[in-house]
């Protein structure tokens, strides 16, 4: 929002320097990003009255110039201007005069003759960056009268860029109340009273949505006068808002914009046939609007009709063929409030960006819509002429929005700010921001906000602004206090940092991913998942919510590997989102992803590629923080992004905690990876519960150990094996170690051989020969009898 300080101390005049205002309205929130002059320096230009044009005598495109500029004579100025004209007034350079450009004006010869000063655009001032000819000045401007003072040109700009929940101060009415609530100074409102009706013509409107346009009014202007000029002090208003200058038609509505923050929109009256609709749009409509972009209108996309077509995007743009002209004659003024909800994004998604609709998704007054129009319909007649008709209005009371009463405490406001405010500085904030307040009998206060006031809605909103206008800088500054708590760390938990640690100790490094992804990433790896579709992405590229982490690690990992790192180890914990039964879960995961050399670069031992067991390794490491690593079963099952024959699913109890493997050859060659890249993740919440270790006390007998060579069949696992070794003596074994495996001569083809060694002991007492062997017979017997196993020759 960029604010004329002239203009604003017309409103409000507090005695601070313009430093000083900027400071108290960024310390209050609205902060002001610069401060510029209105115009640059420039000096010892007037306004001339130009009397007479002549032909140069040898330039056609030259005009010889006498301008008067209350000087004992007047001036001969050879111009090369196309607008120039008898009887305009204009601004000009007298000789030594210096211009912004830092041009110096010296007397000068043009093929010939002699020119003793120049004639000015508003470019050459600084006030435009093109312009199409000289700067027209009114007829009644005052000859000789320097420029910058005529213009009021000695202004500086405030730029104040505003969070979105203060769309109230979107125009100078708001700036104005927030710089009088700062200094305590009372405010001078706009005059603004009825104006008279002068016609009964009307426009029927009819508003079919109503939850999105709660409030519209309309009003028939006839027989104005298009060609007049915008007053020079209105131009000057809005080209320092930001706003170009296009006629008087238009300026008023963008004036009224500025000084209320109430977007407005004029119709050409004799475009519109039989009324004007506000409704959603239907499938196929088109629109081209004022800036010839011709639209493809959605059907959720709020528009301005009539009987026949679409006029416009309501709270965004005009259409060009029901805008005004300089042909137009009778207007159809628009003011309107639209819910923000229905204006906010419609503007993004047709690549738009305009003052409408940069306010009307901030919210605007719902009441400030009948003031507006009269304030409008009272500058349109004052510079274009006309007769005005009644105001139409369609309202639907129950979908304005209502400003419901807030309790205040005081006891809490101190708490809040750490200071006491007195109670009649506090109610004399509120009320200048523009609060109701009432006293309750137990000293609390009850205070409905303003309906410009979106944004205040709770107690801690209503302490916020106590605090932002007393002065944050004012507020004390203590130590906070803190009570110090030994919370408990019970040990059947593992936290989180411990597993992170853990896979940083084995060269991993933490990643963060979106955690939404691309559709076709995740088709890749979760084909048969349903994801949940984001209604508003950011991009193509991340439009679902990730049913696992694995796409964002190999993501990351491709991005590593095209930057010459070849070996990357890489973790992340985060949420997965996954439909059950209709349902959405939110699973908290911790998954890693390796490539490249098992090793780092070193001359200890051979290089080899990372490999299944590598992976495996590291998931068991994690496995084991939980106490009862020998709880959880590692099943070779298949996974769609996994190779067939390395990937195994990890189980606990029956339940599916995780996966481990290599990613798909064909996963990998659609990521452009050409090495060997292997996966994991494991649920978190089961990985976080561990078995809190109980004492047992150490057998003060010897134990013995026997070794024992099977043959199995190649579809039995050691698991099983050992499985069933421990069931079939569970007294006494103490321990199963699997140390060798062996296939080849001797051995059956799909067989293959087990070595274990096992550990045997007696608590009481010390293990006699006799007793091993029973043992030993009892475990190969059940080995025979569930697995087909047979001792080894």
């Amino acid at each position: 929002m960029r604010v004329s300080e002239k203009w604003l101390r017309e409103w409000v005049n507090p005695p601070v320097a313009t430093e000083a205002l900027a400071e108290q309205l960024t310390m209050a929130g609205l902060e002001v990003d610069s401060l510029l002059p209105a115009a640059p320096a420039f000096d010892g230009v007037v306004i001339g009255h130009v009397l007479k044009v002549d032909s140069h005598p040898d330039a056609d495109k030259l005009r010889l110039c006498q301008v008067d500029v209350a000087r004992d004579e007047p001036l001969v100025i050879v111009c090369g201007a196309s607008n120039v004209r008898a009887d305009m007034r204009v601004p000009t350079a007298m000789i030594g005069a210096r211009l912004p450009s830092g041009l110096k004006i010296k007397k000068t010869k043009l093929r010939g003759v002699e020119s003793f000063g120049m004639l000015c655009s508003a470019t050459e001032l600084g006030l435009a960056e093109s312009s199409e000819g000289l700067m027209a000045l009114p007829a009644d401007a005052p000859i000789g009268a320097d420029v910058r003072t005529y213009l009021q040109l000695d202004d500086m700009v405030i730029d104040v860029d505003l969070t979105p929940n203060r769309g109230d101060c979107l125009g100078m009415a708001g700036i104005a109340r927030e710089v009088g609530v700062l200094n305590r100074c009372d405010v001078t409102w706009v005059d603004i009273e009825a104006v008279s009706v002068t016609i009964e013509d009307t426009l029927p409107v009819t508003v079919q949505s109503p939850q999105d346009c709660p409030r519209y009014l309309g009003r028939v202007i006839r027989g104005v006068n298009s060609a007049a000029s915008t007053p020079i002090w209105m131009q000057e208003r809005l080209r320092r808002g930001g706003i170009r200058s296009l006629g008087p038609l238009v300026d008023v509505t963008n004036y009224v914009l500025l000084e209320l923050g109430q977007p407005m929109h004029a119709f050409d009256l004799s475009q519109l046939d039989d009324g004007v609709h506000v409704r959603r749009a239907s499938t196929g409509e088109r629109l081209t609007l004022l800036d010839g972009k011709e639209l493809h209108v959605d059907a959720d996309t709020l528009l301005i009709t009539d009987a026949n077509k679409p006029l416009a995007l309501a709270g965004i743009m005009g259409g060009a063929h029901s805008g005004v002209s300089d042909a137009t004659r009778d207007l159809f003024l628009e003011c309107a409030f639209f819910m923000p909800t229905s204006i906010a994004g419609r503007a993004r998604r047709y690549g738009l960006q305009t003052e409408s609709s940069y306010r009307f998704e901030r919210g605007v007054d719902p009441e400030i819509q009948e003031p507006a129009m009269q304030r409008a319909t009272r500058l349109l007649l004052d510079i274009v002429g006309g007769q005005a008709g009644p105001i139409t209005e369609v309202v639907s009371a129950k979908h304005l929005p209502r400003a419901e009463p807030i309790m205040f405490r005081p006891h809490r406001l101190a708490r809040v700010l750490g200071m006491e405010i007195p109670a009649t500085e506090v109610e004399e904030i509120l009320i200048r921001l523009g609060m109701q307040n009432s006293r309750t009998d137990h000293g609390e206060w009850m205070v409905r906000p303003p309906t410009f006031r979106f944004d205040v809605a709770q107690e801690v909103d209503l302490i916020e602004e106590v605090g932002r206008i007393y002065g944050y800088d004012r507020l004390p500054t203590q130590r906070p206090l803190g009570r110090l708590v030994m919370r408990p760390r019970p040990e059947g938990h593992v936290p989180i940092s411990r597993i992170q640690q853990t896979l940083v100790e084995r060269a991993y490094q933490e990643v963060v991913t979106y955690s939404f992804i691309d559709r076709r990433d995740q088709s890749l790896f979760y084909p048969d998942a349903r994801g949940l579709e984001l209604a508003n992405p950011i991009s193509s590229e991340l439009a679902i919510m990730r049913a696992g982490l694995w796409p964002g690690l190999l993501r990351t990992m491709v991005h590593n590997l095209n930057r010459q790192q070849s070996r990357v180890r890489i973790f992340e914990s985060g949420l997965k989102f996954i439909f059950q039964a209709d349902e959405l879960n939110q699973v908290n995961v911790i998954s890693g992803a390796i490539v490249g050399t098992s090793l780092g670069e070193q001359w200890g031992a051979a290089s080899r590629a990372v490999d299944f067991y590598d992976m495996k390794a590291d998931v068991q490491a994690l496995l084991d923080l939980t106490a009862a690593g020998d709880q959880f079963i590692f099943e070779s099952k298949r996974h769609p992004a996994l190779h067939p024959g390395q990937s195994a699913c990890i189980v606990r109890n029956n339940k599916n905690l995780g996966w481990v493997g290599a990613i798909h050859p064909e996963v990998q060659h659609q990521l452009g990876i050409n090495d060997r890249v292997l996966v994991f993740e494991l649920e978190l919440d089961e990985l976080s519960c561990a078995v809190v270790p109980r004492y047992e006390a150490l057998s003060r007998y010897p134990s013995i150990r026997r070794d024992l060579a099977i043959v199995v069949n190649e579809d039995v696992s050691a698991r099983q094996v050992c499985d069933c070794i421990r069931a079939a003596l569970p007294d006494l074994l103490q321990e199963v170690r699997l140390f060798d495996v062996y296939r080849g001569k001797g051995i059956d083809f799909g067989r293959k051989s087990l070595a274990l060694g096992l550990i045997l002991q007696e608590s009481s007492r010390t293990l006699t020969d006799q007793e091993v062997d029973a043992a030993i017979h009892r475990i190969v017997a059940q080995l025979e009898q569930e697995l087909g196993a047979a001792l080894r020759d």
